[in-house]
């Protein structure tokens, strides 16, 4: 069973922001998305087995990055780890998420479903969503 990494996606509020910086960044490259982060997972096995990045979007999860490698790497002069994903951004049902530091472990069962498997609001706003899984209607 895969084990999947959840991590804050600052200064973006949804997925096609996300997109929109992803092409920008990989504009006129063949390489993959990747995010260096300063810790390496040590259950990398687990996470290699088909586990995604979730990405959490003013407070609530509502993406994942299926990750491809966990690749030694530096930053700033110490060592790192860089994530390195699949091209495609894949919505998930929305989830709601504390703020935390870092990233942190999601298990599999713990995990929002893709959307579309999920049932409907996929057309809803993030705040809208918010608002209605703060009050118990989704």
């Amino acid at each position: 069973m895969a084990l999947h990494l959840i991590k804050l996606c600052v200064g973006v509020d949804t997925p096609d922001q996300l997109e929109q910086i992803r092409k920008r960044r990989m504009a006129g490259s063949d390489a993959p998305p990747v995010h260096v982060t300063r810790q390496r997972p040590r259950r990398a096995a687990e996470i290699l087995d088909g586990g995604s990045l979730y990405w959490v979007m003013k407070g609530v999860v509502m993406a994942r990055s299926p990750i491809t490698a966990l690749e030694e790497a530096e930053r700033n002069g110490k060592s790192a780890c860089r994530i390195v994903f699949a091209p495609e951004l894949i919505r998930t049902e929305p989830m709601l998420k504390r703020p935390f530091q870092g990233w942190r472990y999601l298990r599999d069962e713990d995990a929002p479903r893709d959307l579309e498997s999920a049932s409907g609001g996929d057309d809803l706003p993030p705040e809208l969503r918010r608002k209605l899984m703060e009050m118990g209607a989704w």
